[in-house]
This record gives C-alpha cells, structure tokens and sequence, in this order.
C-alpha cells in the first residue's frame, strides 16, 4: 500500500476545500460530529472546478498519468477500441483438473461491420481486469464453471441529498464543482458496533443534477437549475451487507438488504442535518414527490418532523407511492478470493482455479465490500497480484 501511496503521491492535507466540503465540515462542526479529512491523489493545493471530468492541470495522478505511463515505458503496448471476447482455454496433460490459459481473442471495434477484425494474441499470463460487472461475463463466456464467478457482487449503494445556500450572507465560499470532489467525511453512527454508512460530497455535473432531480412542475425544475452552483450535493454509502450476481454483460442481479436500507436511511437523514446545521436555506432528498423543507424560522422540532418522514424508499420499479434514485458508488466481489474453488473464483494469487495462468486482477477480487472508496484497496491488490504473476512467469521460464 505504501508503494500505491507513494506511486500515485497520495496526500492527506486540503489548503484549501471546496464548497460541497465546507457545508460538510462547518455542518459537522456545529453538531458535534466527528469529520475526517480524506486522502486524495493530487497535491495538497489542488484546487480545480474539473476534477470529476478530468483534471485540466494533470495533476490528479490517475491511471492514465502512473501506472500505464509506467507500462509503456516498460515495454508495453496499449490497444485501443478491442473488446475482450474470451480466454483461450485448454487442456494440458501435466494438469490433471484445470485447464491452461494461451491467450485471449478480442474484436476490434469499428462503425462498419466489414471493417471489424479478430484478434488472436497468446500469452504465458493472461489478465482480466474489467472490473466487478465485466469480468465475470469475459470469464462465463470462456467456459469458467466456478459458482463464485459474478455472486457476492457489492455495489456500495448511494441515496443523495442537496442543500441549497445563497451566496449573499454566506461564509460558505465558492461554487460546488469548484475545489476537490472528496476532502471530508463523516462517519454516521447509528449503535452498531462498527460504522457502517458515510457521508460525502458527490460530483455531480449540471445534467447529472438534472437526471437525479425529481419532476415536479416546470417552473420548479427551472428554480432548481438556476440554484445549481449552490446547492451541495450530499450522498450517504453504505457497506452493503446484501449482494447480487452479474453473469451475463448489461444483466444485474441486486435487491437491497434491509439492514442496508436501514442504514442508508439513517444516513440520508444525516445528510439533512449536516446540511442544516450549515445554513441551508432549503434541503430536499431526490424522492419522487420533490421532498424538501424550508428552513428559515424552522425549529429543531419541525426539522425532526420533516427528518421522520425522510426514508430509503424503494426504487422507480418498486411499485410503491413513494420511491428514489439509487446509485452504485463502487462494484466489488463478484469474483472474490478464496481459500478454495468453494469459497472463491480466484486463489489468494488472483489466479483461476480453472486455468493456470489466468489471473483476475481488479476489484472484483474483494472479498466483501470495503465501505469506503476502494481505489487504493485495488490498486494495493492489483499491485501485489502483479508482483505474484512476475514470479509465476519467472518459474514458467524454468520449466
């Protein structure tokens, strides 16, 4: 993990935070509630209105900026606009139950039907990494019978809220887009032993805004348009209890655990608060009917009031009077390690227990839900799976 932090020059400082955190931190503050500063990759004085499109300034050490510069310098060479189709598997007579792993076949991608053209490279290692909801499909369609390959699939389910605060009188600095997505968070604590939700601030672009926003009338729509550059965007995440299954690419299998709703529920809740707490003039959730509350010369009872009819409603399909807009935040395990093929799709290696020299290598290796974004929990075991799969090239060249 230190490598990962050290590679991508992870910092743990903010000079300066954006407005969507100060609502955060200032809200928190005025409860009594624990916040945390959060890690990101970018310097400690990064401060940009684009991050969640790109960093303009080049410095948000992503992926395309590190790890496949790295590659490339190495010796690696990067195609673009091919789809993975399956694994070449077959069978070796010094393996007695698996299958050797040659390669992979993949279709180059094209406009025109004529133009499209297969793909066949072999390979001493071959590596998905699709991430939890593709690699399970790339690795069913090349034959792999394991029943842990696409279950135990955890999305980190997401409900939003928003807050508006008008600039006149504010000392809330700033737009919502401006600064970085994620400086702070709080931990919701709810009884149970160990945390279970969070709450931070989500990146959400105009159009995205407008998606998420519930239809209530025309002019409403517009009002909420033209307040959007301050208005917070909030989110709750919960660490999933629940499950669901992907087999087959576009198909997800996922219904919410109760302990789940249970907990996203008392997480929209603090949200609300947070954002009270901070001076907003108005709060509303993104449920169906336009749920909101005025809070100017409200009182801590009317705000309970408002807080007690505030719930994780079912989704759009869910048939109910009431209902809400879910978001994953993250997908995770739907290819978990295991100690054995019962337990697991892949060894402690990230390797299949089908097919020798076929590796998993993203994250739906996890074995459960993380709760918190797990890009360095990734990065971390796509690190050390890597390093497993150098040794295991080095010993194919001996024999």
């Amino acid at each position: 993990m230190d490598e990962v932090w050290g590679r991508i020059g992870v910092t743990e400082n903010c000079v300066e935070e954006g407005f969507q955190n100060q609502v955060v931190r200032k809200g928190c503050e005025n409860l009594g509630l624990k916040v945390e500063g959060v890690a990101r990759n970018s310097t400690e004085n990064h401060y940009c209105g684009s991050c969640s499109y790109g960093c303009r300034r080049g410095e948000k050490k992503g992926t395309d900026s590190t790890w496949l510069v790295d590659a490339v310098n190495d010796g690696a060479v990067i195609l673009t606009g091919c789809k993975a189709e399956k694994f070449l598997l077959v069978k070796d007579k010094n393996l007695e139950q698996r299958k050797r792993c040659k390669g992979v076949i993949a279709t180059v991608e094209s406009e025109s039907e004529s133009t499209r053209m297969k793909l066949h490279i072999e390979a001493k290692a071959s590596v998905a990494a699709c991430g939890a909801l593709f690699t399970p499909p790339l690795l069913v369609s090349s034959g792999l019978k394991n029943k842990n390959i696409g279950k135990n699939l955890h999305l980190h389910p997401v409900l939003f809220a928003w807050g508006y605060f008008p600039e006149s009188g504010s000392q809330l600095r700033g737009k919502n887009f401006e600064g970085g997505i994620i400086t702070s968070m709080n931990k919701v604590i709810t009884g149970e032993p160990n945390f279970r939700t969070i709450v931070q601030t989500a990146g959400f672009g105009p159009a995205s805004y407008a998606v998420f926003l519930p239809w209530v009338a025309g002019k409403d729509m517009k009002d909420r348009m033209s307040k959007y550059s301050r208005t917070a965007l909030l989110f709750t995440l919960v660490r999933d209890v629940g499950s669901g299954e992907v087999r087959e690419e576009g198909r997800v299998s996922y219904k919410l655990n109760k302990f789940d709703e249970e907990n996203l529920k008392a997480g929209l809740r603090q949200c609300l608060r947070i954002m009270i707490a901070a001076g907003a003039a108005e709060v509303g959730t993104f449920q169906n009917n336009g749920q909101r509350l005025e809070c100017e010369g409200v009182g801590g009872e009317d705000v309970e009031k408002f807080l007690e009819k505030v719930m994780a409603a079912g989704g759009p399909s869910s048939g109910g009077q009431y209902w809400n807009t879910y978001a994953s935040a993250h997908q995770m395990s739907s290819c978990r390690m295991g100690a054995d093929e019962r337990d697991g799709a892949v060894d402690g290696n990230g390797e299949s227990w089908e097919g020798k020299g076929l590796f998993v290598c993203d994250g739906s290796v996890l074995p459960t839900a993380v709760g918190v974004n797990p890009m360095i929990t990734i990065e971390s075991t796509a690190y050390c799976i890597s390093k497993r799969i150098a040794d295991y090239l080095d010993k194919e060249k001996q024999t």
